[in-house]
């Protein structure tokens, strides 16, 4: 993993396989555990085909609920990293695959 900050970048991180983008120089430990799991993520998927599926989970849940932010939380992926964001040591015991388990949670506000 190699962290680059990019001052100009929209949201705080982004991880784009296998760097951190952030967009200030020095990113707290929540934002760097929410950016490493989605590194994971996309270990399991391979970069191409994470990308895919966010954009179409993306899509699919714009419609559903309408509003930007809501289909950007609601995605799987999203969902898994902001749940576990706060547990610094979930990425050591975090079973594979397990963004699974939040795709079938999103629901309708």
């Amino acid at each position: 993993m190699f962290i680059i900050h990019v001052a100009s970048l929209g949201p705080d991180g982004m991880a784009l396989f296998p760097f951190i983008l952030v967009r200030h120089r020095h990113p707290g430990p929540t934002l760097l555990n929410h950016e490493r799991i989605h590194l994971r993520q996309q270990l399991e998927l391979g970069v191409v085909p994470f990308y895919l599926w966010y954009v179409i989970e993306y899509l699919i849940r714009r419609m559903q609920y309408r509003d930007h932010y809501a289909a950007y939380r609601h995605i799987c992926f999203e969902r898994e990293a902001f749940a576990n964001d706060q547990n610094l040591t979930y990425l050591n015991t975090r079973p594979h695959w397990q963004f699974r388990r939040y795709l079938t949670r999103a629901t309708k506000r």
